[in-house]
């Protein structure tokens, strides 16, 4: 980029303000785990892949068939590229990705986020969520689920975070909103930021720099046949979690396709961040003890993870990692279509 001399200092000063922008906006964090997708391949020590479509369309009736193809999921120019396209393939009309950190990457406590852009269509179900690494709770949502963000791809104005809890299916129950709309024609078409920030008693959902949702109660019982028998709280939300990200086809959530929906589809992430507190839990959080986050690192494996109410997966813990890093500016890209 050629710069000439008489704007320099008014470059200079947009970068200062840009930089420090950025810092504020994490201060009393700090960076514990990351990935820029920088490279031109997906960082296979920290994402595996679901493949295939579980018992029951993953438990919800959903019509894809996840692979690990590039076809459907590829790192390229500093973006991941999670690509749902309409083909047969094993069976079923529909393929697209599903990545998780399991047996990878797993926390308690912090925040989570990610950048992303997603699709417009009839069909599409795009998400950002956490299950539990090791479901000591009991079968589903006894042992919790966080989805931090998803979106039905006929609504490009609003997203929603849940957390699912209780008792072992079909004992369970789920939070209920709010829901955020966005507003002034944005949408989930352009670039935003969709995190939460969870500590021991509390859930907090956000998108961009936006407080919309607040979660301080749950409950979780491991006895099927008496659920007013608990676990102590903060039960389920207790344990860590590790990370999911996948654009789904149909389904329960916003049901199927139609004439109208467009493929491919593609839901573009420019980073995955977690953080964790720098000195004790930040003000804004309600917390019982001020612990911090409890990070675990893990290595190989690749583990089919059935989302089925029905199902009960026993995890394997992994070993513990130290990483340190700085927080990091999100990239640009041009907003025109896949």
């Amino acid at each position: 980029m050629n710069v000439h001399p008489r704007t320099l200092p008014y470059v200079v000063l947009a970068l200062a303000i840009f930089f420090a922008f950025i810092g504020v906006a994490h201060a009393g964090w700090k960076l514990v785990w990351n990935d820029e997708f920088d490279s031109n391949a997906i960082n296979t020590n920290n994402w595996a892949f679901d493949v295939g479509n579980g018992a029951g369309g993953w438990g919800n009736r959903e019509l894809q068939y996840y692979t690990g193809r590039s076809q459907n999921a590829f790192a390229s120019n500093g973006f991941l590229h999670i690509v749902a396209t309409k083909e047969p393939y094993h069976g079923f009309n529909y393929t697209s990705a599903k990545l998780k950190s399991f047996r990878l990457f797993y926390k308690k406590y912090g925040r989570f986020e990610f950048r992303a852009r997603l699709p417009y269509g009839q069909g599409y179900w795009p998400a950002f969520w956490m299950m539990p690494e090791n479901s000591v709770h009991g079968g589903w949502p006894a042992s919790g689920e966080i989805d931090v963000m998803e979106n039905r791809g006929s609504n490009a104005s609003t997203v929603l975070g849940t957390i699912h809890f209780g008792g072992m299916y079909p004992n369970n129950t789920h939070s209920f909103g709010p829901s955020f709309n966005f507003q002034d024609g944005d949408s989930v078409t352009n670039f935003h930021v969709y995190a939460i920030e969870w500590t021991t008693n509390a859930i907090k959902w956000y998108v961009d720099s936006h407080l919309y949702e607040t979660q301080t109660s749950w409950w979780s019982s491991s006895n099927p046949a008496d659920v007013s028998v608990r676990n102590p709280y903060p039960a389920p939300f207790d344990e860590p979690f590790y990370i999911i990200m996948n654009l789904a086809v149909g389904g329960k959530f916003g049901g199927n396709p139609d004439a109208t929906t467009r493929f491919p589809g593609e839901m573009l992430v420019d980073y995955v961040r977690v953080y964790d507190w720098t000195e004790g839990p930040p003000t804004s959080l309600a917390v019982a003890d001020g612990r911090a986050g409890d990070t675990r690192f893990a290595s190989g494996g690749n583990h089919e993870f059935v989302r089925n109410p029905s199902l009960f997966l026993s995890n394997t813990q992994g070993g513990v990692g130290s990483p340190t890093s700085t927080p990091l500016a999100p990239k640009i890209i041009s907003q025109s279509g896949f």
